[in-house]
């Protein structure tokens, strides 16, 4: 009987959401994933998200990952860095509606938190509808999804 490899995660934070990316590492691999951790391995007051955000876009766009969780501060500055690599569709995700349906609709493959806004089991709860939504990938969505990856092939 064989086991059915595990689905790898890409994680990383700063020092803005490195408390919160070690919370959530155990909750991923309770619920069955298998965390890629992009850094940062240790709090470091004096690091930048770029170093680890850009890093880990770019395995989520090279499909080395499945999906991506980027943590910052507030979330923002990961989610400005993550959407400057081609392929990448990140966004900031403070409501459980938006964390499902930005897969749902919007082939969302990476989703960005700010550590020092978002509280635990908030956090466990996007991320959990996040890695468990599926893109419906209807006519319209596909359309949209085009236009968007046109732009990037500019």
């Amino acid at each position: 009987m064989s086991k059915e490899p595990l689905i790898k995660i890409g994680i990383c934070a700063d020092h803005g959401g490195f408390e919160l990316k070690e919370r959530i590492i155990p909750f991923l691999i309770e619920n069955k994933f298998q965390p890629i951790d992009f850094g940062a391995m240790e709090l470091n007051n004096a690091d930048d998200f770029p170093d680890y955000v850009i890093p880990l876009a770019e395995s989520v766009s090279a499909g080395d990952v499945f999906r991506g969780i980027a943590i910052c501060g507030s979330g923002v500055g990961a989610c400005i860095a993550a959407n400057k690599v081609s392929g990448v569709r990140a966004a900031l995700i403070v409501d459980y509606f938006s964390a499902h349906q930005g897969v749902e609709d919007d082939d969302m493959n990476l989703i960005c938190l700010g550590g020092r806004v978002t509280g635990y089991a908030s956090a466990e709860e996007l991320v959990s509808a996040f890695l468990n939504a599926k893109f419906i990938g209807a006519e319209r969505h596909l359309r949209r999804l085009k236009k968007i990856q046109d732009l990037e092939n500019e």
